[in-house]
């Protein structure tokens, strides 16, 4: 049975995916499945620079808005309900696109969840979290290193709940999540996949958009969308609070200038363009466009629909 065809843009935070997303979906008949990790909550709007009802106008977009920020979401819960949105694009013969920057959301769906992913110890996992509150998340991170060093490489200790993540499937299953996450890389993608990158040259240029999103998030909003939110009675912990955006900014409706929180939240931004770029320069597989050296967003456009071409998506019929 041939595969289905799927076009996948990824790349850092503010390198422009949404605007590219929505232009190609109205030239090739398409609908955007998002592949971002915090989209999925519902309130979490301005944080998330999630697609505005005018651009949601645009094109039809599915996974954003899934479930409530009280909610913990996991990675497989993700793959089973992205796939069922892309064969439902398919049989109304549209072209699903693809567009996030969480990279192992975006990998999960194109190659399938690994069992790691479905694997769930709620009571180990609250025992970790105490020990992390009792000891420091020090602890947490020398644990992991002693049954998973290449995991805990990979891992900052401030990022607990992965480092809890891969303890858990550790405990559950006997091997490592680092083995896991390697046996799924070497899986054959799920989907004819046509991989676009978006991403800057100069990464000074890049950096600077994520300054300037950062203050036009603010100008926005994103204290008061963040007020709302605490004033609904959400932890500083839960799963929804760790988006960039909102972490960052938490201290400051208790008083914590914003302008410090503003520098916080544009370092952390710009580090996690880094971390995206390098998960995503593992793939050989993405073409790469390099926006600032570009003409236009038209010539951004067009190299983006001659590469899908290309990769023989359009002679194959979607339904």
């Amino acid at each position: 049975m041939a595969k289905l065809p799927v076009v996948c843009i990824v790349g850092p935070t503010a390198s422009g995916k949404t605007a590219l997303s929505l232009a190609l979906a109205k030239t090739l008949g398409g609908e955007i499945v998002s592949a971002d990790s915090m989209q999925i909550y519902q309130d979490l709007n301005i944080g998330t620079a999630k697609p505005t009802l005018e651009e949601q106008a645009q094109a039809k977009h599915h996974m954003i808005d899934v479930v409530s920020p009280f909610e913990d979401y996991s990675v497989a819960r993700y793959v089973e309900e992205a796939e069922r949105c892309i064969a439902d694009i398919h049989k109304r013969g549209k072209l699903p696109i693809v567009v996030g920057g969480t990279g192992l959301y975006v990998d999960s769906l194109m190659r399938g969840a690994t069992f790691a992913a479905q694997v769930e110890d709620p009571h180990y996992r609250a025992e970790m979290e105490a020990l992390a509150a009792r000891e420091g998340k020090e602890t947490l991170l020398a644990l992991l290193s002693e049954v998973d060093p290449v995991q805990a490489q990979k891992l900052h200790v401030n990022d607990v709940k992965r480092v809890i993540r891969a303890l858990e499937v550790y405990h559950t299953t006997g091997k490592r999540i680092s083995e896991h996450n390697e046996a799924t890389s070497e899986r054959p993608e799920r989907y004819r996949t046509c991989w676009l990158g978006l991403t800057y040259h100069d990464r000074a240029k890049l950096y600077e958009r994520i300054d300037r999103r950062v203050d036009l998030m603010l100008a926005d909003g994103l204290v008061e969308e963040l007020i709302k939110i605490q004033r609904k009675g959400i932890a500083q912990n839960a799963t929804a609070m760790q988006a960039i955006g909102y972490k960052e900014l938490w201290d400051v409706p208790n008083g914590e200038p914003v302008e410090l929180a503003s520098e916080r939240l544009k370092q952390a931004t710009r580090r996690y363009a880094k971390r995206q770029l390098t998960w995503f320069r593992r793939n050989s597989k993405i073409y790469w466009i390099e926006a600032d050296l570009a003409e236009n967003f038209d010539a951004i456009i067009q190299e983006s629909t001659d590469f899908i071409q290309s990769c023989g998506i359009m002679e194959v019929p979607f339904c």
